[in-house]
């Protein structure tokens, strides 16, 4: 399974390790993904959504439900 938010679509980066001598080698910058159970009011049931801890801060601000509608993602489908 690819390290996606499922509801930002967010990925990893492509970014250089600089060591202390300059010298450049790739890396990969992960997001931080977590698995929570979040409960949906709109359809009165939980659910179980793998999101990035950047998401899920703007989950408890605005709601699962008015921050899926903004994206354009279907939480019956996850």
């Amino acid at each position: 399974m690819s390290r996606v938010c499922q509801l930002t679509g967010q990925r990893a980066n492509n970014g250089m390790a600089v060591s202390h001598s300059h010298v450049r080698t790739k890396k990969l910058q992960q997001v931080n993904l977590q698995y929570r159970r979040l409960w949906w009011a709109e359809g009165n049931r939980w659910v179980k959504i793998r999101l990035s801890t950047r998401a899920l801060r703007t989950v408890q601000k605005k709601g699962l439900g008015a921050f899926a509608k903004e994206l354009g993602v279907n939480l019956a489908k996850v």
